[in-house]
Order: C-alpha cells, then sequence, then structure tokens
C-alpha cells in the first residue's frame, strides 16, 4: 500500500512538474517583446509617447494662433471703430451739388510706341502766335491749342 501511494505521489509530481513546464513555455510565449502581449504594450507605450509630443505641439501651436487671432481681433474692433466714427462723421457733411459727389474716374492714356510719339509730336507754338491754334497730327486729327497766356487767366 505505502509502494502504491509513493507511485501515485511521483506520479502527481511529475504531472504538476510537466504542467509547471508547459506553463513556463507559454508564460515566455506570452510576455515575449516581439510577438506577445510585451511586445505589444512595449508598442503601445510608445505610440503613448509620441501622442503625448504630438498633442503638446498641437496645444503650443493653438496657443501660437489663439495669441494671433487675438491680435489680429482686438486690431478689427479698434478699426470697426474708427469706421463707425468717419461713417457718423460723413453724416455731418451736406454736399452742395449732386456734381461735387461724383468722383471722377480717370481715364487711361493709351500705350504709344516710341515711333509713334515722335511722329504724333505736337510742334512749339511760339507766344506770339494766336489764341487758339489749330495743329494737326499725322492721321488727319485736329487739336485746339490754347496759349499760355489765356490758360493762367
Amino acid at each position: 500500500m505505502e509502494l502504491i501511494a509513493d507511485i501515485l505521489l511521483v506520479a502527481g509530481a511529475m504531472g504538476a512538474g510537466l504542467y509547471c513546464f508547459v506553463l513556463s513555455k507559454r508564460l515566455k510565449r506570452f510576455t515575449d517583446l516581439e510577438k506577445g502581449v510585451g511586445g505589444a504594450v512595449a508598442v503601445l507605450s510608445s505610440q503613448a509617447e509620441e501622442l503625448k509630443k504630438s498633442l503638446e505641439a498641437a496645444r503650443e501651436a493653438s496657443d501660437q494662433s489663439g495669441v494671433v487671432l487675438k491680435k489680429l481681433t482686438e486690431r478689427a474692433e479698434t478699426v470697426a471703430q474708427r469706421l463707425e466714427l468717419m461713417m457718423a462723421s460723413m453724416h455731418d457733411v451736406v454736399p452742395d451739388d449732386e456734381e461735387a459727389t461724383e468722383i471722377p474716374t480717370p481715364e487711361p492714356e493709351p500705350v504709344v510706341s516710341e515711333e509713334q510719339s515722335q511722329a504724333n509730336s505736337v510742334p512749339v507754338i511760339e507766344e506770339d502766335a494766336p489764341a487758339e491754334t489749330q495743329v494737326k497730327r499725322p492721321g488727319g486729327l485736329m487739336f485746339l491749342r490754347h496759349s499760355r497766356s489765356e490758360a493762367t487767366t
């Protein structure tokens, strides 16, 4: 009976040893840094650090843009106040006549090449010339020219 108890005890110890061996292999595979959960934990840890750095960079950028936006808003408010003041002062101005309120738009001057400008040059009018002189340009155009003495009076 004692022999059977010893054999069962040795068999139980061998089964427990085998179970510990298999469990050890599984635990090594589980905590392996490349394939197991240990690797996943290491990857997640490095990603968490990268996310933390990018979050800090984004926070810094948003703080800077917030400061710039605040300055621009303050500037816009001051400009708006000036515009309101200008608009209020414009209501006090009464135009004398309708034509005075219209702003004339200058007509663009035509582009003239050097050859055309020499061909279209106006002859110099002496002061002894009559008050109005007709100047004929090439191309059949006629222009009236006033003397300087009449233009100033």
